[in-house]
């Protein structure tokens, strides 16, 4: 090898290992149709100086093939590569860029704007640390831009760049940028969304995108590109429980039996005492196998081989899960729901419900909660359209292992799959669960409402009690006139009347409460 070629290989080597070194921000680009997020992803490219000479020239010549902006450059082709996207000026599929600067990595996710398309925008901010909501100055929050902040909640995103684009059509203003941003403040603060930086920018001629622009002096803020640069995402600093479900079985030969999967959440070390769900057999960490060798600890987000020190039957679908926090074992569950298709859900449909690598069927209990985007409040519905957002109650058929999604995100998010077509028909995220364990088995369930109608009613103490007293008491006026009758003594007729009102009182009170255990004959 020549020295040429010694120093080319020298310097690729220093380039991956400054790489390696950078921090990775995933974020989502979203918001309304023609707010300009493509051009606003393009002119980032542009500007972090990630375009080659031969990609700025086709720019160049799709930019006066399609005319969209005159003489000048359209960023947007960078992104929108499909050619119905590039005719219609709109994003349709998600759209995945990596680009990078001298201090940070990213990924940005390119979600498109229309309400029909929303549920690749739900796809994209699943994976997200970060949103970035773009909003034209000139048309300010519209529906989906609610839509979407609404999603963003849903999936826990809770940091979000709040881009006031198209400035320039706003003469500039101040008063334009703040009244849009309490808008959304207002908007996203009720949905939890706690984490919002606000920055007016241009993305056609590039104002406070990559520095700060002389045409907004009064924005004193940092640029997009510098506060993508310099923000840190979320993170918890607790101390996450170990979950890995199965994906497949490795047997290899007849001497080796592994379980294969990607690790959800939390850590795992070779003789870590593991309990496997839905089964609930204990065992302990034999061998971490990876193909680069064995290890001795592995955590989130590494795929590893998993060999039990027994004798263990587990399969695709199990879930191996640390021993003292284990997921809820259960077959009902709670779940904020967004529906992807044209057709509502019929009352009683069965859908395959796909949770980590665990499929069941599902059914969505009548009655669930809309979320009005207007208001902000849970309005009743017997079902829920397309492109809604709502919480609502999922029968399984069997019981599963979930985590909340606010704790795991794979093992408390699912979708919907109809069992005719195999479309995916909706997603959602679990907010509760209550275990098959802590279940009365016979005792009535408490009384909830949806939709202002009660669902179920409950046979409380205090309820037993009233019951008891006032048919006694009505029941005890016949023993009055018949002890007046044949004793002529209205003191004796009361006494014996009450004494029986007394007695009976305890001896129907016990019946009712017997009774209260008795699952029969209720709603």
């Amino acid at each position: 090898m020549n020295a040429h070629a010694q120093l080319a290989e020298y310097e690729f080597g220093t380039l991956l290992r400054a790489q390696a070194r950078k921090s990775l921000l995933r974020f989502i680009a979203c918001g309304s149709v023609d707010h300009g997020k493509s051009t606003l992803i393009g002119r980032l490219l542009y500007e972090s100086k990630q375009l080659f000479d031969d990609q700025l020239d086709a720019l160049a010549s799709d930019s006066r093939k399609f005319g969209t902006q005159g003489g000048e450059l359209d960023f947007a082709l960078l992104v929108d590569g499909l050619a119905a996207e590039r005719e219609q000026k709109i994003t349709i599929d998600v759209a995945y860029r990596f680009f990078a600067t001298a201090r940070r990595k990213f990924i940005v996710i390119d979600a498109p704007g229309h309400e029909q398309y929303t549920a690749n925008m739900a796809t994209g901010a699943s994976v997200a640390d970060l949103a970035l909501v773009l909003v034209s100055a000139e048309e300010g929050l519209t529906r989906q831009t609610k839509r979407h902040a609404v999603v963003l909640s849903m999936l826990g995103v809770r940091q979000v760049v709040l881009a006031v684009n198209k400035m320039d059509r706003a003469g500039w203003s101040e008063s334009a940028f703040r009244s849009i941003e309490q808008q959304f403040q207002a908007f996203a603060t009720a949905l939890g969304i706690d984490d919002i930086v606000s920055i007016p920018v241009a993305a056609k001629s590039g104002d406070n995108i990559a520095s700060l622009s002389d045409r907004m002096p009064w924005y004193e803020g940092p640029s997009l590109l510098e506060y993508l640069e310099e923000v840190e995402p979320a993170r918890t600093l607790e101390r996450q429980p170990f979950r890995m479900p199965i994906q497949w079985v490795s047997r290899p030969n007849a001497d080796f039996r592994g379980y294969s999967g990607l690790i959800a959440r939390g850590e795992v070390y070779a003789g870590m005492p593991v309990k496997i769900l839905p089964s609930g057999r204990i065992t302990r960490i034999a061998r971490i196998a990876t193909f680069d060798g064995d290890l001795q600890t592995a955590a989130t987000g590494r795929s590893v081989t998993l060999t039990f020190a027994d004798q263990v039957d587990a399969s695709r679908g199990d879930v191996v899960v640390e021993i003292d926090r284990s997921p809820t074992m259960t077959d009902r569950i709670s779940a904020r729901l967004f529906w992807m298709n044209s057709e509502a859900p019929k009352p009683g449909r069965g859908y395959l419900l796909k949770l980590a690598t665990t499929t069941v069927t599902a059914k969505i209990e009548p009655e669930v909660g809309i979320f009005d985007l207007d208001t902000q409040r849970l309005l009743g519905a017997q079902a829920i359209a397309q492109n809604e957002i709502g919480v609502g109650t999922l029968k399984l058929d069997r019981p599963i292992a979930v985590d909340r999604y606010a704790e795991c995100r794979d093992m408390g998010s699912f979708i919907l799959i109809d069992p005719e077509s195999y479309d995916t028909v909706g997603m959602g995220c679990v907010e509760d669960a209550v275990a098959l364990q802590s279940r009365p088995i016979l005792a009535p369930k408490a009384a909830t409402s949806v939709g202002g109608k009660l669902a179920r009613w409950t046979e409380t103490h205090s309820r037993s009690l009233a019951k008891a007293i006032s048919w006694r008491a009505t029941g005890s006026l016949d023993t009055f006139v018949v002890a007046f009758v044949i004793t002529g003594s209205p003191k004796i007729a009361g006494s014996v009347a009450i004494t029986e009102i007394l007695t009976k009182i305890l001896i129907y009170y016990l019946h009712e409460r017997v009774w209260a255990w008795v699952p029969w004959g209720k709603r």
